[in-house]
Protein backbone atom coordinates (compact mmCIF):
# COMPACT_ATOMS: atom_id res chain seq x y z
CA UNK A 1 0.00 0.00 0.00
CA UNK A 2 1.40 3.40 -1.03
CA UNK A 3 2.22 5.68 1.91
CA UNK A 4 0.01 8.67 2.54
CA UNK A 5 1.44 12.03 1.51
CA UNK A 6 0.69 15.00 3.77
CA UNK A 7 -0.54 17.67 1.34
CA UNK A 8 -1.59 20.24 3.94
CA UNK A 9 -0.04 23.70 3.83
CA UNK A 10 -0.52 26.95 5.74
CA UNK A 11 -0.73 30.52 4.54
CA UNK A 12 -0.26 32.22 7.88
CA UNK A 13 -3.29 31.16 9.92
CA UNK A 14 -5.12 29.88 6.83
CA UNK A 15 -4.94 26.09 6.59
CA UNK A 16 -5.34 24.46 3.17
CA UNK A 17 -5.94 20.73 2.67
CA UNK A 18 -3.57 20.82 -0.30
CA UNK A 19 -1.54 23.54 -2.08
CA UNK A 20 -3.61 23.83 -5.29
CA UNK A 21 -5.88 26.87 -5.65
CA UNK A 22 -7.66 28.31 -8.67
CA UNK A 23 -6.90 31.92 -9.58
CA UNK A 24 -9.37 34.74 -9.36
CA UNK A 25 -11.15 35.51 -12.61
CA UNK A 26 -10.57 32.08 -14.13
CA UNK A 27 -13.09 30.01 -12.19
CA UNK A 28 -16.06 32.33 -11.67
CA UNK A 29 -17.43 31.52 -8.25
CA UNK A 30 -17.15 27.77 -8.76
CA UNK A 31 -20.72 27.12 -9.83
CA UNK A 32 -19.70 27.32 -13.50
CA UNK A 33 -17.29 24.38 -13.05
CA UNK A 34 -19.32 22.24 -10.65
CA UNK A 35 -20.54 19.74 -13.27
CA UNK A 36 -17.10 19.38 -14.85
CA UNK A 37 -14.79 18.78 -11.91
CA UNK A 38 -14.64 17.79 -8.23
CA UNK A 39 -14.59 21.13 -6.47
CA UNK A 40 -14.37 19.56 -3.02
CA UNK A 41 -10.83 18.34 -3.81
CA UNK A 42 -9.46 21.85 -4.30
CA UNK A 43 -7.05 23.24 -1.75
CA UNK A 44 -9.11 26.41 -1.92
CA UNK A 45 -11.16 28.48 -4.33
CA UNK A 46 -10.37 32.11 -5.09
CA UNK A 47 -13.48 33.84 -6.42
CA UNK A 48 -13.67 36.38 -9.20
CA UNK A 49 -13.12 39.90 -7.91
CA UNK A 50 -15.95 41.53 -5.99
CA UNK A 51 -16.53 45.30 -6.04
CA UNK A 52 -19.02 47.36 -3.98
CA UNK A 53 -21.50 47.75 -6.84
CA UNK A 54 -22.04 46.04 -10.20
CA UNK A 55 -19.36 46.51 -12.85
CA UNK A 56 -20.16 45.86 -16.51
CA UNK A 57 -16.55 45.29 -17.47
CA UNK A 58 -14.66 46.28 -20.58
CA UNK A 59 -16.06 46.40 -24.12
CA UNK A 60 -15.63 43.31 -26.32
CA UNK A 61 -13.64 41.65 -27.70
CA UNK A 62 -12.22 40.68 -24.32
CA UNK A 63 -9.99 37.70 -25.08
CA UNK A 64 -7.17 37.09 -27.52
CA UNK A 65 -5.23 33.84 -27.60
CA UNK A 66 -1.49 34.05 -28.18
CA UNK A 67 0.87 31.19 -29.11
CA UNK A 68 1.85 30.72 -25.46
CA UNK A 69 -0.96 32.25 -23.47
CA UNK A 70 -4.05 34.40 -23.31
CA UNK A 71 -4.62 38.16 -23.21
CA UNK A 72 -7.78 39.05 -21.32
CA UNK A 73 -9.52 42.36 -20.81
CA UNK A 74 -12.52 41.45 -18.68
CA UNK A 75 -12.33 44.49 -16.41
CA UNK A 76 -13.70 43.19 -13.09
CA UNK A 77 -17.15 42.36 -14.45
CA UNK A 78 -19.28 41.28 -11.50
CA UNK A 79 -22.72 41.82 -9.96
CA UNK A 80 -21.47 43.66 -6.89
CA UNK A 81 -21.11 42.85 -3.21
CA UNK A 82 -24.76 42.39 -2.24
CA UNK A 83 -25.52 40.00 -5.11
CA UNK A 84 -22.37 38.05 -4.29
CA UNK A 85 -23.49 37.67 -0.67
CA UNK A 86 -27.00 36.62 -1.70
CA UNK A 87 -26.35 34.47 -4.77
CA UNK A 88 -22.82 33.08 -4.61
CA UNK A 89 -21.65 32.80 -1.02
CA UNK A 90 -24.30 30.25 0.09
CA UNK A 91 -23.20 27.91 -2.72
CA UNK A 92 -19.53 28.43 -1.94
CA UNK A 93 -20.09 27.79 1.74
CA UNK A 94 -21.44 24.31 1.00
CA UNK A 95 -18.29 23.13 -0.79
CA UNK A 96 -16.37 22.39 2.39
CA UNK A 97 -13.14 23.99 1.16
CA UNK A 98 -11.45 27.30 2.05
CA UNK A 99 -13.06 30.19 0.17
CA UNK A 100 -10.82 33.15 -0.58
CA UNK A 101 -12.70 36.14 -1.92
CA UNK A 102 -10.92 38.48 -4.31
CA UNK A 103 -11.56 42.11 -3.38
CA UNK A 104 -11.29 44.90 -5.94
CA UNK A 105 -12.24 48.53 -6.32
CA UNK A 106 -11.52 51.85 -7.94
CA UNK A 107 -10.70 53.67 -4.69
CA UNK A 108 -9.23 52.65 -1.33
CA UNK A 109 -12.69 53.14 0.17
CA UNK A 110 -14.06 50.46 -2.15
CA UNK A 111 -11.57 47.92 -0.82
CA UNK A 112 -12.31 48.85 2.77
CA UNK A 113 -16.06 48.59 2.29
CA UNK A 114 -15.97 45.18 0.61
CA UNK A 115 -13.32 43.74 2.93
CA UNK A 116 -15.11 44.86 6.09
CA UNK A 117 -18.43 43.41 4.97
CA UNK A 118 -16.97 40.10 3.81
CA UNK A 119 -14.99 39.65 7.01
CA UNK A 120 -18.27 39.14 8.89
CA UNK A 121 -19.17 36.05 6.85
CA UNK A 122 -18.19 32.68 8.31
CA UNK A 123 -18.00 31.14 4.81
CA UNK A 124 -15.14 33.47 3.90
CA UNK A 125 -11.79 31.99 4.93
CA UNK A 126 -9.58 34.82 3.66
CA UNK A 127 -9.47 37.91 1.45
CA UNK A 128 -7.21 38.50 -1.54
CA UNK A 129 -6.70 42.18 -2.32
CA UNK A 130 -6.37 42.59 -6.09
CA UNK A 131 -3.83 45.39 -6.16
CA UNK A 132 -2.51 44.71 -9.64
CA UNK A 133 -5.15 44.20 -12.34
CA UNK A 134 -3.67 45.48 -15.62
CA UNK A 135 -6.91 46.07 -17.53
CA UNK A 136 -8.91 48.62 -15.53
CA UNK A 137 -8.54 52.37 -15.92
CA UNK A 138 -8.62 53.22 -12.22
CA UNK A 139 -7.53 51.21 -9.20
CA UNK A 140 -5.95 47.93 -10.24
CA UNK A 141 -2.32 48.20 -11.25
CA UNK A 142 -2.10 51.81 -10.04
CA UNK A 143 -2.11 50.60 -6.41
CA UNK A 144 0.76 48.23 -7.10
CA UNK A 145 2.70 50.97 -8.89
CA UNK A 146 2.58 53.10 -5.75
CA UNK A 147 4.13 50.93 -3.01
CA UNK A 148 3.33 53.41 -0.24
CA UNK A 149 -0.32 53.61 -1.28
CA UNK A 150 -0.59 49.82 -1.55
CA UNK A 151 0.95 49.37 1.90
CA UNK A 152 -1.37 51.96 3.41
CA UNK A 153 -4.37 50.17 1.92
CA UNK A 154 -3.27 46.76 3.23
CA UNK A 155 -2.67 48.23 6.69
CA UNK A 156 -6.11 49.85 6.77
CA UNK A 157 -7.80 46.63 5.69
CA UNK A 158 -5.93 44.62 8.32
CA UNK A 159 -7.02 47.05 11.01
CA UNK A 160 -10.66 46.41 10.12
CA UNK A 161 -10.86 42.67 9.46
CA UNK A 162 -10.04 39.50 11.37
CA UNK A 163 -9.50 37.31 8.30
CA UNK A 164 -6.16 36.48 6.66
CA UNK A 165 -5.32 38.98 3.91
CA UNK A 166 -3.38 38.08 0.77
CA UNK A 167 -1.87 40.85 -1.36
CA UNK A 168 -1.99 40.06 -5.10
CA UNK A 169 0.90 41.79 -6.82
CA UNK A 170 2.26 42.37 -10.31
CA UNK A 171 5.82 41.85 -11.48
CA UNK A 172 5.58 45.12 -13.39
CA UNK A 173 6.92 47.25 -10.56
CA UNK A 174 10.20 49.08 -10.08
CA UNK A 175 11.40 46.92 -7.18
CA UNK A 176 9.41 43.82 -6.26
CA UNK A 177 11.43 42.89 -3.13
CA UNK A 178 10.84 46.37 -1.70
CA UNK A 179 7.11 46.11 -2.42
CA UNK A 180 6.94 42.67 -0.79
CA UNK A 181 8.68 43.94 2.35
CA UNK A 182 6.22 46.82 2.54
CA UNK A 183 3.34 44.34 2.31
CA UNK A 184 4.83 42.37 5.18
CA UNK A 185 5.25 45.47 7.35
CA UNK A 186 1.68 46.52 6.55
CA UNK A 187 0.41 43.25 7.99
CA UNK A 188 -0.34 41.12 4.92
CA UNK A 189 -0.59 37.43 5.79
CA UNK A 190 0.56 36.15 2.38
CA UNK A 191 1.47 37.23 -1.13
CA UNK A 192 -0.08 36.15 -4.44
CA UNK A 193 2.48 36.33 -7.27
CA UNK A 194 2.03 37.20 -10.06
CA UNK A 195 -1.01 38.79 -11.62
CA UNK A 196 -1.25 38.84 -15.42
CA UNK A 197 1.13 41.24 -17.16
CA UNK A 198 0.02 44.19 -19.34
CA UNK A 199 -0.03 43.19 -23.00
CA UNK A 200 -1.45 44.18 -26.36
CA UNK A 201 -2.22 42.61 -29.74
CA UNK A 202 -2.88 44.40 -33.06
CA UNK A 203 -4.64 43.06 -36.16
CA UNK A 204 -2.36 43.65 -39.19
CA UNK A 205 -5.36 43.66 -41.55
CA UNK A 206 -7.17 46.52 -39.83
CA UNK A 207 -4.29 48.13 -37.91
CA UNK A 208 -6.60 48.16 -34.86
CA UNK A 209 -6.18 46.59 -31.41
CA UNK A 210 -7.64 43.11 -31.12
CA UNK A 211 -9.18 43.94 -27.71
CA UNK A 212 -11.99 46.40 -27.17
CA UNK A 213 -10.07 47.95 -24.27
CA UNK A 214 -6.86 47.92 -26.38
CA UNK A 215 -4.76 46.61 -23.49
CA UNK A 216 -5.25 43.44 -21.45
CA UNK A 217 -3.42 41.07 -19.14
CA UNK A 218 -1.20 38.29 -20.48
CA UNK A 219 -1.34 34.97 -18.65
CA UNK A 220 -0.40 31.39 -19.40
CA UNK A 221 2.93 29.64 -20.09
CA UNK A 222 4.45 32.79 -21.63
CA UNK A 223 4.76 34.44 -18.21
CA UNK A 224 5.73 31.37 -16.17
CA UNK A 225 9.51 31.98 -16.02
CA UNK A 226 8.91 35.58 -14.92
CA UNK A 227 6.49 34.40 -12.25
CA UNK A 228 9.00 31.85 -10.95
CA UNK A 229 11.59 34.62 -10.64
CA UNK A 230 9.07 36.82 -8.80
CA UNK A 231 8.41 34.04 -6.28
CA UNK A 232 12.15 33.49 -5.89
CA UNK A 233 12.73 37.19 -5.14
CA UNK A 234 9.78 37.44 -2.76
CA UNK A 235 10.88 34.33 -0.83
CA UNK A 236 14.30 35.91 -0.33
CA UNK A 237 12.91 39.31 0.62
CA UNK A 238 10.22 38.38 3.16
CA UNK A 239 9.03 35.70 5.55
CA UNK A 240 5.51 35.74 4.12
CA UNK A 241 4.07 32.59 2.57
CA UNK A 242 3.56 32.90 -1.18
CA UNK A 243 0.93 31.67 -3.62
CA UNK A 244 2.80 31.17 -6.90
CA UNK A 245 0.75 31.72 -10.03
CA UNK A 246 1.41 32.28 -13.69
CA UNK A 247 1.45 29.66 -16.43
CA UNK A 248 1.04 26.46 -14.41
CA UNK A 249 0.34 23.94 -17.16
CA UNK A 250 1.28 20.69 -15.42
CA UNK A 251 2.62 19.31 -12.14
CA UNK A 252 6.21 20.16 -13.06
CA UNK A 253 5.33 23.88 -13.22
CA UNK A 254 3.71 23.62 -9.79
CA UNK A 255 6.70 21.85 -8.25
CA UNK A 256 8.99 24.47 -9.79
CA UNK A 257 7.04 27.24 -8.06
CA UNK A 258 7.29 25.51 -4.70
CA UNK A 259 11.02 24.92 -5.05
CA UNK A 260 11.39 28.64 -5.80
CA UNK A 261 9.59 29.45 -2.55
CA UNK A 262 5.82 29.16 -3.02
CA UNK A 263 3.76 27.49 -0.33
CA UNK A 264 0.69 27.13 -2.54
CA UNK A 265 -0.06 27.25 -6.26
CA UNK A 266 -2.68 29.20 -8.21
CA UNK A 267 -3.96 27.77 -11.49
CA UNK A 268 -5.58 30.17 -13.93
CA UNK A 269 -5.49 30.00 -17.73
CA UNK A 270 -5.33 26.18 -17.66
CA UNK A 271 -8.90 26.18 -16.31
CA UNK A 272 -10.16 27.49 -19.66
CA UNK A 273 -8.41 24.73 -21.56
CA UNK A 274 -9.24 21.89 -19.16
CA UNK A 275 -11.72 22.36 -16.31
CA UNK A 276 -10.16 19.38 -14.53
CA UNK A 277 -6.59 20.49 -15.25
CA UNK A 278 -6.00 21.64 -11.67
CA UNK A 279 -6.86 18.14 -10.39
CA UNK A 280 -4.37 16.56 -12.79
CA UNK A 281 -1.73 18.97 -11.49
CA UNK A 282 -2.52 17.95 -7.90
CA UNK A 283 -2.43 14.25 -8.72
CA UNK A 284 0.84 14.69 -10.60
CA UNK A 285 2.38 16.49 -7.62
CA UNK A 286 1.31 13.73 -5.26
CA UNK A 287 2.78 11.04 -7.51
CA UNK A 288 6.03 13.02 -7.78
CA UNK A 289 6.28 13.33 -4.00
CA UNK A 290 5.73 9.60 -3.59
CA UNK A 291 8.25 8.74 -6.29
CA UNK A 292 10.90 11.01 -4.74
CA UNK A 293 10.31 9.70 -1.23
CA UNK A 294 8.83 12.85 0.30
CA UNK A 295 6.22 12.49 3.04
CA UNK A 296 5.08 16.15 3.15
CA UNK A 297 4.50 18.59 0.30
CA UNK A 298 5.89 21.40 2.45
CA UNK A 299 9.33 19.82 2.08
CA UNK A 300 9.39 21.31 -1.43
CA UNK A 301 8.97 24.92 -0.29
CA UNK A 302 12.20 26.80 -0.97
CA UNK A 303 14.09 23.57 -1.75
CA UNK A 304 16.24 25.16 -4.46
CA UNK A 305 17.33 27.90 -2.05
CA UNK A 306 18.48 25.23 0.39
CA UNK A 307 20.24 23.21 -2.30
CA UNK A 308 22.20 26.32 -3.24
CA UNK A 309 23.00 27.10 0.38
CA UNK A 310 20.82 30.23 0.35
CA UNK A 311 18.88 30.68 3.55
CA UNK A 312 16.66 33.65 2.60
CA UNK A 313 14.12 34.99 5.05
CA UNK A 314 11.70 32.10 4.81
Amino acid sequence: MAPEIDLQVRLGTLELPNPVLVCSGTFGCGREYAEWTELEKLGGLVTKSVTPGPVTGNPPPRLWETPCGLINSIGWENDGLERFLEDELPFLGCLGIPIIVSVAGFTPQDYLLVSTRLSREREVAALELNLSCPNVERGGLSFCQSPAEAARLVKEVKERVDKPVLAKLSYRVSDLPVLCRLMERAGADALSLVNSLPAMAIDPETALPRLGNWVGGLSGPAIHPLAVLAVWEAFTATSLPIVGMGGVWDWKDAVEFMMAGATAIGIGTLNFRDPAGWLKVLEGMEEYLRRQGYSRVEELVGLTHRRLGLMGHN
